[in-house]
């Protein structure tokens, strides 16, 4: 028996069919590496979950990593600031990249670092930062605004990388769309004076949410629209197999073309069942060295797989609010995987104006997207099948 090549919940070994997107990236690391200067406006990735957004984020990582690049990355949570948890992985992507100075000089901008607090409070609180000045080890902390305080350090910071060797700072923001509206307008705010001298400025920003996540950056700052967004979608059937094989192929197992089609169908593109089955497919075999897994492995292992997608289902229902789970009854009522506000309303027996609330709260928890003017659909696949088999529906 070899070891599971699949990671449903992790990184891929493999990531397939975002050739595209990855493209994209790079295209603006080569234009910090070749001009040294801002890579462009803020580039957001969005999608529902267990799609692969940051899957592809990890992957540009590696790949800006063998450019020269210092990268830092963010997990943005509801349950804490942005902003320093930013400061806090800017340290780290210097010492990584081995780009903090040695001696004297590294401790001041490691005291500069550990002193830049950010605070954003409530509208119409008073918001400072204080942010100590690296070049001298006697200057005091100055206040200053948030805005000019990120500002100066994500400077500094791709500036540093640059002198010391490196082609600049690559920041990512995964989870953006859980960022407060406060912390989103410092950071587009940001970004833009930072594009005013983009030629002292060799840093690129790439972000990931989900669907939610260009709406929420244009309420926090009008000027968020003219951010670069991009929607990921499910794999083709071609990316699904190549993503299947090419993980096999790393321990020398094959699968029959039936056993594939069947993994491919079940999964409907998604990357995260793609993994997901080719998982549980693999342990009910197993393959040895040399070995193919064929359907009745598939069908062995299939079980598990829409256990564990039952349980997702179980625990996105269990947690909507009661209005919410009638509009997701309402919905799945349905039976088809668009449907329009106007039916939801009629069938929840209201106006369609009184549903925004709950329809806002859901695409916001990522359990449904829009898909059109007046349209939603569930996020993941047989969710309306699992509500309409329920009772309490």
């Amino acid at each position: 028996m070899v070891d599971n090549p699949y990671t449903p919940g992790q990184i891929p070994r493999i990531l397939a069919g975002r050739r595209a997107e990855l493209r994209r990236i790079e295209d603006r690391l080569a234009r910090v590496v070749a001009y040294g200067e801002l890579g462009g406006p803020l580039l957001v990735f969005h999608a529902p979950r267990g799609l692969g957004k940051t899957s592809l984020l990890r992957a540009a990582e590696r790949n800006a990593e063998t450019m020269g690049f210092a990268s830092a990355w963010v997990a943005c949570s509801r349950e804490r600031q942005v902003l320093p948890e930013l400061v806090r992985s800017l340290q780290t992507a210097l010492e990584r990249s081995d780009a903090m100075p040695r001696g004297g000089a590294g401790g001041r901008w490691r005291k500069r670092l550990q002193s830049v607090t950010v605070e954003v409070g409530l509208p119409g609180a008073k918001v400072q930062a204080s942010v100590a000045s690296p070049p001298a080890a006697t200057e005091e902390p100055i206040a200053t605004a948030p805005i000019a305080a990120l500002e100066g350090l994500l400077h500094d910071t791709a500036t540093l990388v640059r002198r010391r060797g490196g082609a600049g700072l690559l920041l990512f923001l995964d989870e953006l769309h859980t960022a407060s509206a406060d912390d989103m307008s410092v950071l587009l705010n940001t970004l833009q004076n930072l594009d005013g001298h983009r030629e002292d400025n060799p840093l690129a920003v790439v972000a990931a949410g989900l669907p939610v996540t260009p709406e929420a950056l244009t309420r926090a700052a009008t000027f968020g629209e003219r951010s670069a967004f991009v929607s990921l979608d499910v794999l083709s059937d071609e990316d699904a197999r190549a993503l299947l094989v090419g993980a096999a192929a790393a321990e020398d197992v094959t699968w029959s073309d039936r056993a594939l089609q069947a993994v491919i169908a079940e999964s409907r593109g998604y990357p995260y069942l793609l993994q997901l089955i080719g998982s549980t497919t693999w342990e009910a075999a197993p393959p040895l060295a040399g070995g193919q897994l064929d359907l009745a492995d598939v069908r062995k292992g299939l079980p598990a797989a829409r256990d564990q997608l039952a349980a997702m289902h179980r625990a996105r229902w269990g947690a909507a609010s009661p209005l919410q789970k009638s509009f997701l009854a309402a919905m799945a009522a349905a039976g088809v995987d668009n449907v329009t506000r106007a039916e939801i309303a009629e069938r929840m027996g209201r106006d369609s104006r009184s549903i925004s609330v709950p329809r806002d709260r859901l695409i916001e928890k990522g359990v449904i997207e829009p898909v059109g003017h007046g349209l939603v659909r569930f996020t993941l696949p047989e969710f309306g099948a699992f509500v309409r088999s329920l009772d309490d529906a």
